[in-house]
């Protein structure tokens, strides 16, 4: 593939598409915690672009050198994307639920380990993308890659704003909207990639 506008437009484009359930999550993470500083919302944006980065490298890579064992895997992405945002989104569900009589400020930060699985379930079916970019050298791949994470950043950013906004008008009901938002998304990824 040559390096043009058309280049860089559709991996411009792949970011958009694969920045989508990235965003979904972004948004319930900041409806869960509406005083959410700028440093924490650098640190999600950025986890989840880091794995939007590292995701289609990874696929990239397989394709290059392990293609029928990712085929393989590549079965299981819709479990374990329903599995890590069922986990996670339920136990937001949960403390919504077990705090509704209290505490206007239910929620809070995400732990770093919630947040590596959030990153990880909402990337995993950017492995594909590698599919997609196999044709690419190494440089383009990456490049291609690297836009895909500045793009993800940018629209987490905004969910994440979006989400902060809403999360102080909904008070305690928004950890029980971002519970239910991340099992929503989990769902329409088993279902889309069944």
């Amino acid at each position: 593939m040559q390096w043009s506008l058309s280049f860089f437009l559709n991996s411009a484009l792949l970011g958009v598409g694969l920045a989508m359930d990235a965003f979904s999550v972004s948004l319930a993470n900041g409806l869960n915690d509406p005083g959410m500083r700028r440093g924490q919302t650098i640190r999600i944006a950025g986890t989840f672009a880091f794995f939007q980065f590292i995701m289609p490298m990874i696929g990239w890579l397989c394709v290059r050198t392990v293609a029928q064992a990712f085929e393989a895997f590549q079965k299981a992405v819709p479990w374990i994307a329903l599995a890590l945002l069922g986990y996670i989104g339920g136990k937001m569900l949960y403390e919504g639920i077990a705090h509704k009589g209290g505490d206007e400020g239910a929620g809070g930060a995400v732990g770093r380990g919630t947040l590596l699985m959030q990153g990880v379930a909402t990337s995993i079916d950017a492995l594909s993308v590698g599919f997609t970019i196999e044709q690419y050298g190494w440089l383009q791949a990456f490049t291609a890659s690297l836009i895909i994470a500045v793009v993800t950043f940018a629209i987490c950013v905004v969910g994440l704003r979006l989400g902060r906004r809403f999360g102080t008008k909904l008070a305690g009901k928004a950890s029980i909207l971002g519970g239910a938002i991340l099992i929503a998304i989990g769902l329409e990824i088993f279902i889309k990639n069944l």
